[in-house]
């Protein structure tokens, strides 16, 4: 008894929206292929690399820069023992006081080097943050083509349906006067209700698809593709030169600055030199007493170490730099070459089925639902042509999207990097 008390008082308790439904479904927002791709270069993930390439500036700023002098301050030769004597701290008692500068001398063009090594990532992170705008419309642009798909499948499986729906109700009606066996109506039923399942599943998809290009350009599930198919491509121009692609100039920027920082590992064995002076104040003796400071450091001196570590690093990045180069390279002509035929490949099946296939298929359920009509063709024909051209218009949706697909790839691969 006492636990439904206390949970009816929790029910009580509960805010007075906490039962209510929620509002109403956002308004669909239809969206150009245009406003999409250009969505698609400010997304999460470009703002990642743009993150990366300010961290990248800094590092220029941060390498290019001399060693800070050190100020350096020094209270010694106390006499502990027969004592500091008498006067002020600062000018009467014995006490040795010094002030300080040290400043270390690079040498080897360290700076220089440094900062070339800097410079380099930099330009390859900006190379970087082109290459992943253009990864991202790639994604987008596949989004939005399975969106538009998703929604043309739900346009022809919703005129099926409606066909499909016409077709059982007229096999009652004619079932009721006589006219049509009983499994003959059932069969219609049987196809009526299976185009509402498949609808039911195309806007499923739909929705799918909508919620993958929404989250690609950072929006809601509530995008339409209002864009139409592009015209069939049915010739290609020149491929651009691979060495323009963000990806190839990302690479090579990485070697330059691997090369940059295999000479900063190499200028390590010409040893940086500090120097330091300091006035120094010790009463009784001198006011003004001046010291010099030089310091050598003895690396590479008597077999002692010669930064071997460091360079051998420094020349396998090397050497793996020119490795990422060569395989960038490769990966960018392989791809050019498949994105040509894939595009030729789908345009040949789109136009294939616009010109060929579409047309044939519904000139046969044509002229079967004239012959159903007249009585000269059995239902179950008449269900064979309707399947026939439901699976061509299908396929040819999968076969438009294809084709839109690819030459969105093409075109993006080919237009020059920013």
């Amino acid at each position: 008894m006492r636990f439904r008390v206390l949970l009816l008082a929790a029910w009580l308790a509960l805010p007075a929206g906490a039962f209510a439904q929620s509002g109403p479904p956002a308004a669909p927002v239809t969206l150009s292929l245009e406003q999409a791709l250009a969505a698609a270069r400010d997304n999460v993930d470009v703002s990642l690399a743009r993150r990366a390439l300010a961290a990248a500036r800094a590092d220029i700023v941060a390498a290019d820069r001399a060693p800070v002098p050190v100020l350096t301050t020094k209270a010694g030769s106390m006499d502990l023992q027969n004592g500091l004597g008498g006067g002020n701290i600062l000018g009467g008692k014995r006490i040795d006081k010094s002030v300080g500068v040290d400043w270390t001398w690079e040498r080897g063009d360290k700076r220089v080097l440094r900062t070339r090594t800097a410079r380099g990532v930099a330009q390859a992170a900006d190379a970087e943050l082109a290459e992943a705008q253009v990864q991202q419309q790639l994604l987008a642009a596949g989004a939005y083509y399975d969106l538009l798909a998703a929604q043309e499948r739900v346009q022809q499986v919703t005129e099926i349906g409606k066909d499909a729906a016409d077709l059982a109700a007229a096999a009652q009606r004619r079932q009721r006067a006589g006219d049509v066996s009983q499994q003959e109506a059932l069969r219609t039923e049987i196809e009526a209700r299976r185009a509402q399942a498949e609808l039911r599943a195309a806007e499923a998809e739909r929705t799918r698809a909508a919620i993958t290009l929404g989250q690609l350009l950072g929006r809601g599930p509530e995008l339409v593709a209002g864009a139409p198919w592009p015209p069939l491509v049915t010739e290609l121009a020149a491929s651009a030169d691979v060495e323009q692609r963000a990806d190839v100039r990302a690479a090579r920027e990485r070697l330059q600055a691997a090369q940059a920082a295999f000479d900063s590992a190499l200028a390590l064995r010409k040893n940086d030199v500090t120097l330091g002076t300091s006035i120094d104040h010790y009463p009784g003796t001198s006011r003004r007493l001046l010291e010099l400071r030089l310091q050598v450091p003895l690396a590479g001196v008597l077999g002692t170490y010669g930064y071997e570590g460091e360079i051998a690093r420094a020349r396998a990045q090397l050497d793996q730099a020119q490795d990422l180069v060569d395989k960038v390279l490769l990966v960018a002509r392989a791809e050019t070459e498949r994105l040509a035929q894939d595009l030729r490949s789908a345009a040949a099946r789109a136009s294939e089925f616009q010109e060929a296939i579409v047309p044939r298929a519904r000139q046969v359920a044509g002229m079967a639902e004239l012959a159903y009509t007249r009585g000269a063709l059995p239902l179950v024909d008449l269900l064979d042509a309707r399947r026939t051209l439901r699976s061509v218009l299908l396929d040819d949706i999968v076969a438009r999207a294809d084709h839109a697909r690819a030459l969105a790839a093409w075109r993006l691969r080919q237009a020059p990097a920013p």
